[in-house]
């Protein structure tokens, strides 16, 4: 499949989250030209960013330039630049005007992969990010620690006990793995690192609640999972409040709606927002110029091989994506975690090469679920393998494993486990900064 001019075919990846990048790796040996096009010039290990929102790593141990990565492939190009949309007949990938130009650039392709990746859903009420940010980004994760660690140091400088408890009252939203793995981590922050920093407070006397609008914590996991990860999350002093749907969000708190329709106001300085996910933009964008179908939460109907509906130059893959079957019968929605995506990019890399080389078409894609990791603290963990489930020090252990395995370069891996070990062994936490850069847009 060669290029208009006979030249090397020219393909185009936006997105440089985990399809992204195992795309692009997968096609460094192949016989095509690769753009890679993010608006961030790095990699972000986003399964790790709530531990940056407490402090246990630095931004740096999750995050690796994709110049860096992809700097010993010839074939590839990085591009920063924000895609503001795509004109599939010419094939060409817009990007947002920059430095005061006026019109966009263009970026030619002759194959498309787009994996925009996601975001957290407010629900429809976007306002509500500003008292309740979310740690999905890196921006956002390290808006989420200033909040936390402020809250205490203005703790400890009031005399006021109602406005001590408010300010001492966190609320974690979403009983998903992210949500639980917050709510622990600040139980553990509270009660182990910060216990003696402070001489006004008790820091172990924090108040954190984790709210799921459904009646049990991490649904994806198996009820008994479900339960050892909620008693775990007790021991640590997290309080889940089950079946609670939230209404309301501002800057003193949340409101809480009971399966009884009553509505309960919980007064907390800091709220922390990890529930519900919507696709992409350029998901909505690629259905409107190819007809193909958006589900409410924005993701992208896609054939069975990752293409789209009367284009099969253009791929999407990742959080942005359902995939309906070969026979066109049913719709799949996997879940929105790393190994979809992964599994996802080294797909479309061999589907693309093969492409290239021979002309063939790939196979439909085929997930291997080899199971779903939770950790909520110190020692505990919850691990649902399909051959087994695991919970406590074993589980905990098999989280650490899996997630220094994925993560990206042999530097970033060293110093996370670093990092894990000196937490491990004297309780402490060494990126608790509080920046002015992370105030922004903060009263």
């Amino acid at each position: 499949m060669p290029g208009p001019t006979g030249a090397r075919p020219r393909v185009v990846v936006v997105g440089g989250g985990f399809a992204g990048i195992n795309a692009v790796k997968g096609l460094r040996d192949a016989p095509v030209d690769v753009t890679l096009v993010d608006r961030r010039n790095f990699h972000l290990f986003q399964p790790l960013t709530y531990q940056v929102a407490t402090g246990a790593l630095s931004p740096g141990e999750i995050a690796y330039p994709l110049r860096a990565l992809f700097h010993a492939a010839p074939n590839v190009q990085v591009l920063l630049g924000d895609v503001s949309g795509f004109d599939l007949d010419a094939r060409q990938v817009m990007l947002a005007p920059t430095d005061g130009a006026a019109t966009a650039e263009r970026v030619p392709y002759d194959l498309l992969v787009v994996a925009a990746g996601s975001a957290y859903s407010y629900f429809g009420h976007d306002e509500w990010a500003d008292s309740a940010p979310e740690v999905k980004s890196l921006e956002s994760a390290l808006h989420a620690r200033s909040r936390i660690l402020e809250a205490f140091e203005h703790a400890e400088a009031t005399d006021d006990p109602e406005r001590r408890r408010e300010l001492l009252t966190f609320v974690v939203v979403g009983g998903g793995p992210t949500g639980v793995e917050m709510a622990g981590q600040i139980g553990e922050l509270a009660r182990d690192t910060l216990r003696k920093d402070f001489r006004a407070i008790d820091p172990r006397h924090a108040r954190i609640l984790l709210v799921e609008a459904t009646d049990r914590l991490l649904t994806s996991f198996p009820p008994s999972l479900s339960r050892r990860a909620a008693g775990a999350l007790e021991q640590l002093g997290v309080t889940p409040l089950l079946d609670r749907m939230v209404v309301g969000v501002d800057g003193d708190g949340v409101d809480l709606r009971a399966p009884d329709g009553t509505i309960e106001r919980v007064a907390a300085e800091t709220v922390i927002w990890a529930a519900g996910v919507r696709a992409s933009p350029l998901a909505t964008a690629l259905g409107t110029a190819t007809g193909a179908a958006v589900d409410g939460a924005g993701r992208l109907t896609v054939n069975a091989d990752l293409t789209l509906p009367g284009h099969p130059e253009v791929f999407a893959a990742g959080d942005m994506v359902r995939i309906r079957d070969e026979h066109g019968d049913q719709v799949t929605v996997l879940p929105g975690v790393a190994p979809v995506a992964i599994q996802q990019g080294k797909y479309l890399a061999k589907a693309i090469t093969r492409r290239v080389r021979d002309g063939r078409s790939a196979g439909p894609f085929k997930y291997l679920d080899k199971g779903n990791l939770a950790t909520i603290g110190r020692r505990r963990a919850v691990a649902d393998l399909h051959v087994a489930r695991l919970s406590g020090t074993l589980a905990w252990i098999t989280w650490l494993i899996v997630h220094l395995y994925y993560l990206i370069g042999f530097q970033n891996r060293l110093l996370v486990l670093l990092r894990w070990l000196y937490s491990f062994l004297t309780r402490g936490r060494g990126a608790r900064l509080i920046t002015g850069a992370e105030y922004e847009g903060r009263d």
